[in-house]
C-alpha cells in the first residue's frame, strides 16, 4: 500500500491530533511514534533507515499515511518515493513548540530515561541525531525549527503542500484532501499537561528501566484522551 499522505510536521505540532484526524477522515491508517511504540521489533527498520538502507514499503505496510516522529524526519525521503502522496506540514510558533517539546519528549528527564530503553538507539539516530543532540538549546532548536519549515515550503511543490496549524480545523485541511467537512468537532488531544502526565507517570511506573511493555501501554495511552 502506498503512502496518501506524508506528515513533515515534527512532534508537538499537534501530530496526535492530525492523526486521529485523518483517521476519521477515511484516509486509512496513520502511522505516529505511538505505532512505534506498541511494535518495538520495529525500531530495527527505522535504524535502517537512518542509516541509508530503508524498507519504506515495510515500514508502512498497511498505513495510508504517516504523522510526528520519526517519519517527519524523512519528509525528503518519503515525497521522493512516494511522489503522488500529499504532504501535511503542521507548524506553530517556534518558541511556543520549543517550550513544549522541552518540558516533554525533549526534556533531560525523558530523554536520559529514553536512552536507555529498547528505543534508545533508534531515537537517538532518527531524531536526536538530526538536531545535533541540541535539543534543550533554545536559540538552536528555534532556529532548526524555523529553518527546515522554510526548506520544506522551499522544496515540496506548492500544490502538494499544506502548510497548516491544527487549530485552524478542518476547514484547510478536508479542502487540500478534496473531503467532506465532518460534522463533528476537530479532535485535539495530546496537550502539553497531559503529555506530560504520561511521560511522568511512565518513568515513576517503570523505574530506572523502559521496557517494552510500559511504552506499549504508553502508545496506547496517547490516543485515549
Amino acid at each position: 500500500m502506498a503512502l496518501k499522505i506524508i506528515g513533515a510536521g515534527m512532534g508537538r505540532t499537534g501530530t496526535a491530533s492530525l492523526k486521529v484526524a485523518l483517521e476519521s477522515l477515511g484516509v486509512g491508517r496513520c502511522y505516529h511514534m505511538s505505532e512505534v511504540l506498541k511494535n518495538p521489533k520495529c525500531t530495527a527498520d527505522w535504524v535502517s533507515a537512518a542509516e541509508g538502507t530503508a524498507d519504506w514499503d515495510k515500514i508502512f505496510d498497511d498505513y495510508s499515511a504517516t504523522v510526528d516522529n520519526p517519519g517527519c524526519n524523512f519528509w525528503k525521503e518519503l515525497s521522493d518515493y512516494y511522489p503522488e502522496a500529499k504532504v501535511i506540514l503542521t507548524v506553530r510558533d517556534a518558541n511556543k513548540w520549543f517550550d513544549s517539546t522541552n518540558e516533554t519528549i525533549h526534556s533531560v528527564e525523558f530523554a536520559r530515561f529514553i536512552e536507555h530503553s529498547p528505543f534508545g538507539v533508534m531515537i537517538q539516530k532518527t531524531i536526536w541525531d538530526k538536531m545535533d543532540n541540541r535539543m534543550q538549546d533554545r536559540e538552536y532548536m528555534v532556529d532548526f525549527f524555523t529553518k527546515r519549515t522554510s526548506e520544506i515550503i522551499d522544496s515540496i511543490a506548492a500544490e502538494r503542500l499544506l502548510v497548516y496549524q491544527v487549530s485552524e480545523g478542518w476547514e484547510p485541511l478536508c479542502k487540500f484532501l478534496g473531503v467532506q467537512i465532518p460534522d463533528t468537532e476537530f479532535p485535539h488531544i495530546n496537550s502539553r499537561e497531559e503529555t506530560k502526565e504520561l511521560l511522568s507517570s511512565l518513568m515513576a511506573a517503570s523505574g530506572e528501566k523502559l521496557s517494552e511493555e510500559a511504552m506499549a501501554a504508553a502508545g496506547r495511552e496517547l490516543h485515549s484522551h
